[in-house]
């Protein structure tokens, strides 16, 4: 065989497997990623600005990651796809970088066990942790054991309220507050600006649900002040909690304009109460935050009016944070990440690149 049919087979072969792979991984009839989309971008100027943290004064010493014992703790029970493509991308980039002990636990939604479950791992010897923290309060007993043998964590999604370079190296995530405003933003342009609105508000315990909150409200006072807030209760980021929520929204505030729900699952539980209640698309404008790709399909079917993007694939750029570390590279004490919208425009279109 030639070296270009070889080159040729062997490219069909690859592309074979791909396709394949992507058959048993996605959604009957949902198209799978493309080229490079879906990756998470550093917003610009590049996380410099602002305090910073190098090697030398978090006081610890580098290693090979390839070699290192590395863990991740996942908060959430996988269900929800966040947090499926969350840990599937923390397990892919480890596997492509060669990282051969990477050890992954999931705290089942149970802070408690998130606690026990990182202890665990600092004492199976982790030399590097990733943590999608829970709630962000509380996690002094795990900081302190860490602190004491300087293993660098690297809080991702959400912020635990501690001290950069001592008590952890870095955050990296979304602007959840910006993500607050640009969700109050599709709703003002969906209601013209006067109406209803209620808030499908997140889990407690968290800077995630405290700052969407925040971000939505005061985007509407300043820019909607005909816009009332009736209705806010926590659905907890679960879809059959939006959905007990939303039904009894519906009963108490039967003349709701919008919804505006702070993840993608309780925006899908409030579309099936909704449809249980006899409403018909578009009647009550819906505005999420997440990027499912289940989401990102109710606006095409047009149960959802927009969705802020919250991408959650943060393993190359939690990697290749720790790989700038261990080189010596200053660290910014946190790494915003740019995320996209999803709206009537561009939401069919973008169905392969919604996770």
């Amino acid at each position: 065989m030639t070296p270009h049919l070889r080159t040729a087979a062997l490219t069909l072969a690859v592309l074979l497997t791909a396709t394949a792979c992507a058959k048993a991984e996605e959604p009957q009839g949902a198209p799978a990623p493309t080229g490079t989309a879906g990756r998470q971008v550093v917003q610009t100027p590049a996380g410099t600005a602002g305090p910073t943290c190098t090697l030398e004064q978090f006081g610890g010493t580098t290693f090979d990651l390839k070699t290192a014992t590395v863990g991740f703790s996942q908060s959430e029970k996988e269900a929800n796809p966040f947090r499926i493509a969350e840990t599937k991308s923390i397990r892919d980039e480890a596997a492509e970088l060669g990282i051969g002990d990477l050890k992954v636990t999931n705290a089942q939604s149970q802070f408690s066990k998130q606690i026990t479950d990182v202890q665990q791992l600092i004492a199976q010897g982790v030399q590097l942790l990733v943590i999608a923290p829970l709630n962000s309060d509380g996690w002094e007993p795990v900081l302190q054991q860490a602190a004491a043998k300087k293993i660098p964590i690297i809080t991702v999604d959400r912020k635990i309220n501690a001290k950069p370079c001592s008590d952890y190296l870095t955050f990296i995530g979304s602007d959840f507050y910006e993500q607050g405003k640009r969700a109050a933003d599709r709703m003002i342009d969906a209601l013209g600006g006067k109406g209803k609105v209620a808030i499908l508000l997140g889990a407690p315990g968290n800077n995630v649900t405290t700052e969407r909150t925040n971000g939505f409200k005061d985007r509407v006072k300043e820019k909607a002040p005909d816009i009332t807030i009736s209705f806010e209760q926590t659905g907890e980021f679960a879809r059959e909690k939006g959905q007990q929520v939303t039904e009894q929204l519906i009963q108490s505030n039967p003349d709701i304009n919008g919804i505006y729900a702070e993840n993608d699952e309780m925006a899908l539980g409030a579309v099936t109460a909704l449809k249980g209640a006899g409403k018909e698309p578009g009647d009550i404008k819906i505005v999420s935050v997440d990027g499912t790709r289940s989401a990102v399909q109710g606006i095409v079917d047009g149960w959802l009016h927009a969705v802020i993007e919250s991408n959650p694939r943060f393993g190359p750029l939690a990697f290749e944070t720790a790989q700038k570390f261990l080189d010596g590279e200053a660290i910014p004490d946190k790494v915003i990440i740019s995320d996209r919208d999803y709206d009537t425009t561009n939401a069919e279109d973008s169905l392969g690149e919604a996770y």
